[in-house]
């Protein structure tokens, strides 16, 4: 037996060494196994790797190794999200090239990434930066806008003002950019986009096929994707109040059934009867440019003081003609939704009711609660959005608010003004096409070039990949592309004049909507993809990636397959099968008397009398111990994953990040409980050793039989097998960890006992350990490699097959039952499993809760359910 400490700086680097020259990791197209895809979302190479990364990458390599060790082939890749804005305002600041930047931090990442230990097929690893991958996209590009999936544009965009480019509404977090944090603006410009829109529907609807995905990521993109029926209703204008060539509005409601508590239109900044309205009206026109100033993000409108301008425009009431309402234009209209103009039913809506209140257009409530005197009702600050029964709406008093909605779209559909019905039935979607035009550098350059006399004319495919220049500067604001001297000037292709490029290069959203489909096979130079190995690798079986990415990376992924599926590439709908979101590690924050923070390195914590007390490692001031927190720069409560891989090893920060907390939830980063998950290391180890001490005496066949000690331990060992097995595959990751400790503690204490062991335990104690580290290798795979040899196993565990459970072994030899007394609780037994029914009175009747019970009465009768319930009936 070995008194040696487990040493992870010498074994880790060696068995991290030797996975790679015998390259067990790299998964075959050819192979013949099921295969298994597990992938963890591609990283950006922002410098250096944080904690956050250990934790969501160990997830996928668990998953990943218990996959290989179950005889599939997995396919488990590693690339780089390697365009964007970081990499080019890295450029401005320390006047260094944007590639040479990003290589370089690519290059420091991989080998942090490596440290961990991960099972990756790096002979599959792309930088989606790399010509080689975006020649790709290009091509794809072209594709699209050949199908009519791509277009160019005019539309409103968000414009960040920092970093100068048109940003998604995604992309727009409460009214600012996501990256800069500045404000946007809003601005009208000529945009290249993606016709997401062409599948709202059945995006929709394939939502409840993917029942392996997390149920708020699916309520996320329903909620995005906004599918809404309702009714586009033509309100006819009074023509002595409107501007010429102007005779009807259009809008499109979910709620026709209030049309009778109508107080007032309202209608979008950008609408034509504004335009055309405040061209006559010098203070409509402030108002207007005021509104866009401030901007339509939603997140804006959801929060700012609704607003509005009398137009003076009068709408006229399509069951009244004598019934005119007024048509304001109002900061919280958007064009982008419906026609960009709404009724306000304020009574039952509390944006319309924000708004008539300020404005004092007054309410009428139509929708009365069931139970509620109509004569009593009334509204005055909350509207009323519940069901209930229509009232102050003439033929549909008394209706639910579905037979209301009903007859209004009968009686306004059999209606015609001019050749067109009043009403028409209509479905809409919230979502918008996918606008992937952006006025920077750094990111995959748009194959099209625009000609004077062709107009917008596609790069032939045999010059594909259209590069990016790298003699670039950019010491001037906007894109570099447009500033080169002579990158963007081309002749035409089509008619041999002067043209230029498109200067836009594509969204980075575009690079990972499709780098799962490209690990399929990243060797092949002459297309995207090889149609057959995608089909036959895709879908990913397991995608895991934080829940911020659920709509954006997400929903454009889902289109990008259909996409590429109409364009031949590919043959599904779907690209993930299985989608696991992570939690966040956090940490509490330590702040000084000044008010600044200090990192955890710098801090010494204590558990005392009076609770926990931290003070600074340097001069022992002490330091106020704040709120758990999502780790940051700005509150320094972050944890350098290569400090604790150099003090504790891989596989204890891998131990800690899946046993504190479930994975789907944050876990809160602990140094005790870290220094817990080393202890825990040696405790292995010395187990591990032990156990071979005593293998050495164990036969080498099986014996023929087992006795209870023996046939005890086995229990255990197999029990843990599948009670791992299974958490495992559910990604109950800290469940298992609970049961390998379990386990474990089995172990110890049969190799605690003294004397000699007998040759059955003695085998049963060799085949325990060997299951044992089988169990945790996943998890800790240097360890295991290490254990491995010290049990004299041949090969690497790394390629060793799971252990087979012997089902046998996990049936229990008893049963307890519930007893009672005249149906009443009294206790319960516990009976061999095999036990008959007369064992079973006896051992019931012999009970002192049931002759305390019967109080010396008669039974009657024994009920014996099986393997549930015995009712004693006196």
């Amino acid at each position: 037996m070995t008194s040696e400490r487990y040493n992870a700086r010498d074994s880790e680097p060696r068995w991290q060494r030797q996975w790679d020259e015998e390259a067990i990791f790299a998964s075959k197209n050819d192979d013949s196994r099921p295969k298994y895809y597990v992938l963890e979302m591609f990283p950006y190479p922002s410098g250096r790797i944080h904690i956050g990364h250990v934790r969501n990458y160990t997830l996928g390599d668990v998953l990943a190794r218990f996959m290989r060790a179950k005889g599939f082939n997995v396919l488990h890749p590693m690339g780089w999200d390697a365009f964007g804005l970081p990499a080019e305002n890295a450029a401005i600041e320390r006047k260094v090239a944007p590639k040479a930047w990003t290589y370089d931090n690519i290059a420091t990442m991989k080998k942090q990434l490596r440290s961990i230990g991960l099972s990756l097929d790096w002979s599959r690893e792309f930088a989606t930066c790399d010509p080689a991958y975006y020649k790709h996209q290009q091509k794809m590009f072209l594709d699209f806008l050949r199908a009519g999936l791509a277009e160019r544009e005019k539309r409103k965009i968000n414009w960040d003002p920092v970093d100068m480019t048109v940003l998604a509404n995604e992309q727009v977090i409460d009214g600012r950019g996501w990256r800069s944090g500045a404000v946007v603006e809003q601005r009208e410009m000529n945009q290249w986009v993606f016709k997401i829109t062409k599948y709202s529907q059945e995006l929709l609807d394939a939502l409840d096929s993917l029942d392996r995905w997390p149920d708020k990521v699916r309520l996320m993109q329903r909620n995005w994707i906004g599918r809404s029926e309702g009714l586009l209703i033509r309100f006819l204008l009074d023509s002595a109040t409107t501007p010429a060539g102007e005779s009807e509005l259009k809008i499109f409601t979910t709620r026709p059934d209030t049309l009778f508590g109508a107080k007032f239109m309202a209608i979008s900044a950008d609408h034509p009867l504004a335009q055309a309205a405040a061209a006559k009206n010098p203070q409509l026109a402030e108002f207007i440019a005021e509104v866009k100033r401030i901007g339509t993000a939603q997140e804006i409108i959801d929060t700012a003081e609704k607003q509005g301008f009398d137009t003076g425009i009068k709408a006229i009431h399509p069951f009244d003609p004598n019934w005119k309402l007024p048509v304001y234009v109002a900061n919280f209209v958007l064009m982008e939704y419906g026609t960009g103009a709404i009724f306000g039913c304020p009574a039952h809506d509390q944006r319309d009711l924000d708004f008539v209140n300020k404005y004092n257009l007054g309410n009428t409530p139509v929708v009365c609660p069931e139970g509620q005197d109509p004569k009593s009702f009334v509204i005055s600050d909350t509207a009323y959005d519940g069901d209930g029964r229509m009232i102050n709406s003439r033929f549909l008093d008394g209706m639910t608010i579905e037979q209301a909605k009903e007859e209004v779209a009968k009686r306004l559909e059999s209606e015609v003004r001019g050749n067109a019905p009043i009403g028409e039935r209509q479905v809409n979607f919230r979502l918008r096409d996918w606008g992937i035009s952006r006025q920077r550098y750094w990111g995959c350059p748009i194959p099209v070039i625009h000609c004077p006399k062709c107009d917008v004319v596609p790069v032939p495919d045999d010059q594909l990949p259209v590069t990016l220049p790298e003699d670039v500067t950019f010491d001037k604001p906007g894109n570099a592309l447009d500033h080169h001297p002579t990158w963007k000037h081309v002749t035409c292709p089509k008619c041999g004049g002067k043209a230029q490029r498109e200067t836009d290069t594509m969204d980075t959203f575009v690079d990972s909507s499709w780098y799962f489909a490209r690990f399929t096979d990243p060797w092949n130079e002459r297309s995207p993809t090889t149609p057959d190995v995608a089909d036959r690798m895709m879908p990913v079986d397991q995608y895991i990636g934080g829940v911020e990415h659920a709509i954006l990376h997400l929903l454009y992924s889902r289109f990008f397959t259909r996409a590429m599926k109409a364009t031949g590439h590919i043959s599904m709908d779907e690209p993930f099968a299985g989608m696991f979101t992570q939690g966040m590690v956090v940490h509490e924050t330590y702040q000084k008397a000044d008010g600044t923070y200090v990192t955890p390195a710098e801090v010494k914590v204590e558990t005392g009398g009076n609770g926990r007390r931290a003070t600074l490692l340097d001069g022992g001031e002490e330091v106020t111990i704040g709120a758990i927190e999502k780790m940051s720069k700005s509150k320094k409560n972050t944890v350098d994953p290569d400090d604790i891989i150099a003090t504790y090893g891989a596989d204890v920060a891998r131990w800690f990040m899946l046993s504190d907390s479930p994975p789907d939830r944050d876990v809160i980063w602990s140094d005790e409980r870290v220094q817990g998950a080393s202890r825990f290391v040696q405790r292995l180890w010395r187990l591990v050793n032990e156990s071979a001490e005593i293998a050495k005496i164990a036969p080498a066949a099986r014996p023929a039989s087992f006795g209870a000690d023996a046939l005890g331990l086995r229990k255990a060992a197999h029990g843990a097998l599948d009670k791992v097995s299974s958490g495992i595959e559910r990604l109950h990751f800290n469940v298992c960890l609970a049961h390998i400790r379990e386990f474990t503690n089995v172990l110890a204490e049969v190799l605690g006992r003294e004397g000699k062991p007998a040759p059955d335990l003695a085998w049963a104690v060799r085949e325990a350990a060997i299951i044992l580290v089988q169990l945790f290798a996943p998890m800790m795979p240097h360890l295991a490699e290490e254990c491995w040899q010290v049990l004299g196993q041949s090969g690497l565990i790394s390629e060793a097959s799971w252990p087979q459970i012997e089902r046998d072994l996990l049936v229990e030899d008893t049963v307890t039952l519930v007893v009672q007394v005249n149906g009443k609780k009294r206790g319960d037994v516990t009976v061999p499993r095999v036990a008959q029914n007369p064992e079973i009175e006896a051992a019931v009747l012999a009970l002192d809760a049931v002759k305390l019970a019967l109080g010396g009465k008669t039974v009657r009768k024994v009920i014996v359910v099986p393997m549930r319930i015995v009712n004693v009936v006196g």
